[in-house]
């Protein structure tokens, strides 16, 4: 593969050194960690939503892509408005409570809202 980057087969292709993948109902968001040709890393967040057109065998898959990159020099920025951004939205609505990805025959949280459980070890 080395001597089709020399060639400049894969020159948009970029070295992923670190990637992490957070799944999120139709979404998955990438959080892949990038080196550019002088070996600098930056952040490239893509979500990709699935989308499904029509019906039965019909149906046709795709995915839509977003994607921004963040450079070094603007993490300290970004990862401040994020977390303003997010103690905004919690101080507002209060914090998120995740759904529970239970089985469908376990009790729901309505039927649980009155036990509290404090174990001491």
């Amino acid at each position: 593969m080395e001597e089709y980057k020399k060639s400049g087969m894969y020159e948009n292709e970029k070295e992923i050194v670190f990637s992490q993948a957070i799944k999120a109902g139709k979404r998955i968001y990438y959080i892949d960690v990038k080196k550019n040709r002088k070996d600098e890393m930056y952040l490239s967040i893509t979500e990709s939503k699935k989308v499904v057109n029509g019906e039965g065998d019909n149906a046709l898959v795709s995915f839509e892509k977003h994607k921004i990159f963040l450079y070094r020099e603007d993490f300290e920025k970004f990862a401040t408005s994020l977390k303003q951004a997010i103690d905004f939205v919690v101080s507002e609505q209060g914090e998120y409570q995740p759904r529970s990805y239970e089985t469908p025959t376990a009790q729901s949280d309505s039927a649980n809202e009155g036990i509290k459980i404090d174990i001491d070890f």
